[in-house]
């Protein structure tokens, strides 16, 4: 796949796929701008070479409607101040207005989409919708790995009309992936937590391979048990401590904490995905707060991902700790499970015409 760095983008119109869809509270406000900032090294790339720069992005989910608390105004606003300078915000993603205004742009300015799930055609991978997408740009770049496992319109079917590549934050994502995947310095020790175990079957199984041992908390290995999950080299598998009625289903107990922190200690590649207690409520945290302190103490390349563990680190002001954070969550259990990367497969796909 060809990255950003290899286009001639001055004076060019670049159409950005990013992923902007942070937390909100009830009226709309950002909780955390994590994935905004991921993006501000390719923006600043963007902006010093003088293309001119559109961006789109999903926020939530709001089922091929308009809701108005949901539009990308906010982001609008966070990213020019991060920007140090203004970011126009249109109000649709294509039509005659949009097409003027990505024209209009002058080399260095920044162009915001409106929210692309407000048209049923992004979701549904719609090429037509994704045509007048296209319409925009002279070059697609894809900087939003969270999404690279959909088969989104303006994730799968821009790349048939356009140009194009990936953006930095996204090529960094895949090479740390596949740098744990294929030569992690060991002892190689993945943590999985969460609370559903069906969507992470096939990660685990693949990690199975990998990793010298995989750690799991209370919830999971409640359900591997309870569903009888069969499981590639069970052996490897860590499971809480528990002793007649010390049973914390939504934590770890102190024996189990010193026990799973002992191992990550001795670890020299770390994965971790999913948070190992319900850590929405404080007398809860403790676990998953002295996992993170044990990996920040330990040695190891530690990489980090899911939402709820990126939530749970913000709060605690440790998410700058780790030596990688992925902004994917899905689509980073997808692609180490080696599932198709649909987004990644257009790139490549198409550039090859």
């Amino acid at each position: 796949m060809r990255s950003l760095s290899d286009f001639n983008i001055y004076n060019k119109r670049v159409l950005v796929r990013c992923d902007f869809n942070v937390p909100l509270d009830k009226k709309g406000n950002i909780l955390n701008d994590f994935r905004i900032k991921k993006t501000l090294p390719t923006l600043d790339y963007l902006r010093e070479n003088k293309a001119k720069i559109i961006l789109m992005s999903h926020l939530d989910d709001p089922g091929g409607k308009v809701v108005s608390y949901l539009k990308m105004n906010k982001i609008a606003k966070r990213l020019s101040e991060y920007l140090v300078a203004p970011v126009l915000k249109a109000d649709e993603c294509i039509g005659p207005e949009v097409e003027s205004l990505s024209y209009q742009l002058k080399p260095g300015e920044t162009l915001l989409l409106e929210n692309l799930r407000f048209y049923p055609g992004e979701t549904a991978g719609d090429i037509e919708f994704a045509q007048k997408l296209s319409f925009l740009g002279d070059i697609y770049i894809n900087e939003a790995f969270s999404v690279c496992h959909r088969d989104h319109a303006s994730v799968t079917g821009i790349p048939r009309f356009l140009p194009s590549g990936v953006g930095f934050l996204l090529e960094k994502e895949i090479e740390i992936l596949k740098k744990v995947l294929s030569r992690p310095e060991r002892p190689m020790i993945a943590l999985v937590g969460g609370k559903k175990v069906e969507t992470k079957v096939q990660f685990i199984n693949k990690i199975l391979e990998v990793a010298d041992l995989v750690i799991v908390n209370n919830l999971i290995a409640s359900e591997i048990e309870e569903k009888n999950i069969a499981l590639k080299y069970p052996q490897k598998i860590i499971k809480p401590i528990i002793k007649g009625e010390d049973v914390k289903p939504f934590d770890l107990n102190n024996e189990t904490i010193k026990f799973f922190c002992e191992k990550i200690r001795q670890a020299k590649t770390i994965l971790w995905n999913g948070p190992f207690g319900k850590f929405e409520e404080r007398c809860y945290k403790k676990g998953t707060r002295e996992i993170a302190k044990a990996i920040i103490e330990s040695t190891a390349f530690s990489v980090v991902g899911g939402g709820e563990t990126i939530e749970f680190l913000s709060q605690e002001g440790l998410i700058d700790k780790f030596n990688h954070v992925s902004t994917g969550g899905g689509a980073m259990l997808s692609f180490i499970a080696g599932e198709k990367m649909p987004g990644l497969e257009a790139i490549e796909r198409f550039n090859k015409l």
